[in-house]
């Protein structure tokens, strides 16, 4: 299924939501085989965003979604997730926000060096969405861009097949994972000043 493909299909489920709370499970499965790469988009995104909080509460999610992916990437929901609703509403909503995005990004996507992004890269994509989600949770200024970007864009990638674009995800992880680690010990050697512990 093209990314294209999906956000049609994301569409269409948005059109046929039944009254009343929708649970995750329907939702899931109207993503098909695609709901963990657009859990990774809906998590990761908010992560951008400059709002006080929103890293620490989200980050937990991606940490969930990261063991998923590394313990069991063939399972569907978890059976605790699958039994949550959310309001119409903002199901449909959050259908054809994901449909839109899907539509936009198709123009510079497509499969392509698929060995990268198909169902066997999920054993190291799993700990790469651990170690983003352990990023995005510390408090490091401006710390969340660089792995959120990184998540999103695997996210995207998983649903395109797009490898890429997942090579892309890697090297901004990786630079999301070099200045984190940067700032972690310039703070510490600054710490370490003002406390007269340097050497």
């Amino acid at each position: 299924m093209s990314i294209r493909d999906l956000a049609s299909r994301l569409r269409i489920a948005a059109d046929g939501l039944p009254p009343g709370p929708v649970p995750l499970a329907a939702l899931a499965e109207a993503h098909g085989g695609a709901w963990q790469a657009s859990l990774l988009v809906l998590l990761a995104a908010p992560c951008l965003l400059p709002i006080p909080g929103i890293g620490t509460v989200l980050s937990l999610g991606l940490a969930l979604l990261g063991m998923a992916l590394w313990l069991a990437p063939h399972r569907g929901l978890p059976a605790r997730l699958a039994q949550l609703h959310l309001p119409r509403e903002g199901a449909v909503r959050g259908l054809a926000l994901l449909a839109g995005f899907y539509d936009r990004i198709h123009l510079v996507t497509r499969p392509r060096l698929g060995a990268m992004a198909g169902p066997s890269t999920r054993w190291w994509l799993g700990p790469m969405t651990l170690l983003m989600a352990l990023l995005i949770f510390l408090p490091i200024p401006f710390g969340n861009l660089l792995p959120a970007m990184s998540l999103m864009l695997a996210g995207v990638a998983l649903a395109a097949r797009d490898g890429l674009l997942m090579l892309a995800a890697l090297t901004t992880g990786a630079g999301a994972l070099a200045s984190s680690t940067a700032l972690l010990l310039l703070g510490w050697q600054a710490g370490a000043a003002l406390l007269g512990l340097s050497a």
